[in-house]
């Protein structure tokens, strides 16, 4: 399937969705803001963009939106975290207990590294890629470990910041913040499969 007939979702509660949509559509691909389960239909991927993990949560409860993403993965579909959506997409937290979509094995840290004074910048050695790829990282994440079927793309201080899996991404940092599209690229072609 080439990228034109690609259809990639944006959750769009809160955060940069905007972003996230004005790449898309620079790579080809048709982007859909996902308010509700309807518009998951048809859909080859969706993006779970920064914002703040508990208040998106709490609207992916209340909307009954928990169950149809999850459904949407385990029909096939593929989903990229960013940020909270690293959170959301994580099955445990060290924590806090938030609602959680589990689609990951993995153990995650909210803000660890730290509160928004503590947002920065950082080159990333990223598997797969030639050039670093540089992370903007704002009241991020990290995850404490991984289980199987998970691989390692990127580290930061010795802490996972980037890791994919059959049909997921997630990132601890904000490509969408910056002109960089290879990760955008990335979850287009090979995480989001026929």
């Amino acid at each position: 399937m080439d990228n034109e007939k690609k259809r990639i979702g944006v959750l769009a509660l809160q955060g940069a969705v905007r972003e996230h949509l004005d790449i898309l559509r620079s790579l080809g691909v048709e982007p859909v803001e996902v308010r509700d389960h309807d518009d998951l239909e048809d859909l080859d991927g969706l993006i779970i963009p920064g914002g703040e993990s508990t208040a998106i949560g709490k609207m992916l409860v209340e909307s009954g939106m928990l169950d149809s993403i999850r459904t949407f993965f385990y029909g096939g579909g593929a989903v990229w975290g960013t940020c909270a959506g690293m959170v959301l997409a994580s099955s445990t937290t060290t924590g806090e207990r938030l609602p959680l979509l589990g689609l990951m094995n993995a153990m995650v840290e909210r803000n660890g590294f730290g509160t928004q004074v503590y947002s920065f910048e950082a080159d990333l050695d990223v598997e797969g890629m030639d050039e670093p790829f540089t992370g903007v990282f704002i009241r991020a994440p990290y995850f404490d470990m991984v289980g199987p079927g998970v691989e390692v793309m990127a580290e930061h201080d010795g802490k996972i910041v980037a890791a994919t899996g059959e049909n997921i991404l997630v990132t601890a940092f904000h490509p969408e913040l910056t002109d960089d599209v290879r990760f955008h690229r990335y979850f287009i072609e090979e995480v989001c499969k026929e």
